[in-house]
């Protein structure tokens, strides 16, 4: 399953947003049932990022989501939006070769 959170940032808390990012990437990726990880950030519209992540299931998902880890990442950067957050969990239906 494949996670894909859009978050628009205060363009002043951009630097805040990716120091909390770059200080949890590893504990994201070491939780049970994430196999990748990756942060996009908008060519045109810099202080929107997208998180790109594949889970085993979506209840590997779920149970991060109500993680205390989750909930700790999720306090330091709900405060930085200036917009709703969306997500979207997608399948990938055809492969690149």
């Amino acid at each position: 399953m494949i996670r894909i959170v859009k978050m628009t940032f205060a363009p002043e808390k951009v630097a805040t947003f990716l120091q909390n990012f770059h200080a949890s990437k590893s504990d994201i990726r070491s939780f049970k049932g994430c196999l990748h990880l990756e942060l996009l950030q908008d060519q045109h519209t810099p202080n929107i990022f997208f998180t790109y992540s594949f889970w085993e299931s979506e209840d590997h998902l779920n149970h991060y989501r109500e993680s205390p880890l989750f909930k700790a990442i999720w306090s330091k950067t709900k405060i930085l939006f200036i917009a709703k957050p969306e997500a979207w969990s997608v399948e990938r239906q055809v492969m690149l070769d």
